[in-house]
């Protein structure tokens, strides 16, 4: 094997993790965190505007790390760095 084809396999194996942990861990934590408020709301019903408006801004930060993880790998695949020194040699 030479060394084009194992920056690209590992590039693709790379990429494969960041996108499935990048997709599985936001995911339950965007789930515990809509359990959570709605447990809170359940509870507290007068407080459901200020628990939903915080519960919103988690759930965009939440969902930043996954769209962080994306990019990552779309870089890997398509915009891969070690390509150009490789290719340079």
């Amino acid at each position: 094997m030479d060394s084009t084809t194992i920056i690209a396999v590992a590039s693709i194996v790379t990429a494969g993790l960041a996108t499935a942990i990048g997709c599985m861990i936001p995911a339950v934590g965007e789930g515990k965190s809509v359990s959570s408020a709605l447990n809170s709301i359940a509870q507290q019903p007068d407080a459901a505007p200020t628990i939903t408006r915080t519960l919103f801004v988690g759930l965009a930060m939440i969902e930043s790390i996954a769209i962080y993880c994306f990019v990552v790998s779309m870089i890997l695949i398509f915009a891969n760095p070690f390509w150009n020194y490789i290719i340079g040699k």
